[in-house]
């Protein structure tokens, strides 16, 4: 597997940087599981009967960004980028046209977004939109609902990327 950088969380950080630091490295961990593959392996639903893929997991961390640190941090009404009314799961659903490329570059869009609309606020601020659900959310629960997406997902990466190429790691 071709190795990409990631930051180690500071042991000794304050809260608000132990968090970033927790959520980039998670964020350079879902990176990493896709680095030195082709566009057709990062397509492969390589454990069945899932059709989960790399580039799903990419794709659905996209929306999740947008969805909680533009819709739900900063109440903005932004869409979704890959789902829609009749294939809620479109994240997880790539086309044949769909590129890895694009997907990457869109994640990593939304993620300078989100530290942009991040950076303003304290751990405490509740923010202004509203989740699906109807609940309200303070950043430092965003934060940590975030890790904990990345973390979950990062384990689905882990196998997948096994199954694909025999690559283990971190």
């Amino acid at each position: 597997m071709t190795t990409t950088e990631r930051t180690e969380p500071s042991t000794t950080a304050g809260e608000r940087e132990m968090l970033d630091g927790w959520l980039e490295f998670h964020r350079e961990t879902l990176a990493a599981k896709c680095a030195g593959l082709d566009d057709a392996q990062l397509r492969t639903a390589s454990a069945p009967p899932s059709d989960l893929s790399l580039l799903g997991l990419v794709r659905h961390m996209a929306e999740v960004e947008r969805g909680w640190f533009r819709r739900v941090l900063s109440d903005d009404d932004s869409g979704w980028i890959y789902s829609t009314e009749e294939d809620r799961d479109g994240d997880f659903h790539p086309t044949a046209e769909d590129t890895f490329e694009e997907a990457h570059a869109t994640w990593q869009a939304e993620i300078a977004r989100a530290r942009e609309l991040a950076a303003p606020h304290d751990l405490d601020h509740v923010a202004p939109g509203r989740h699906h659900s109807g609940r309200t959310y303070n950043l430092r629960w965003i934060y940590v609902h975030m890790i904990e997406e990345y973390a979950r997902h990062n384990g689905h990466a882990d196998l997948l990327r096994e199954r694909i190429d025999g690559a283990t790691g971190d």
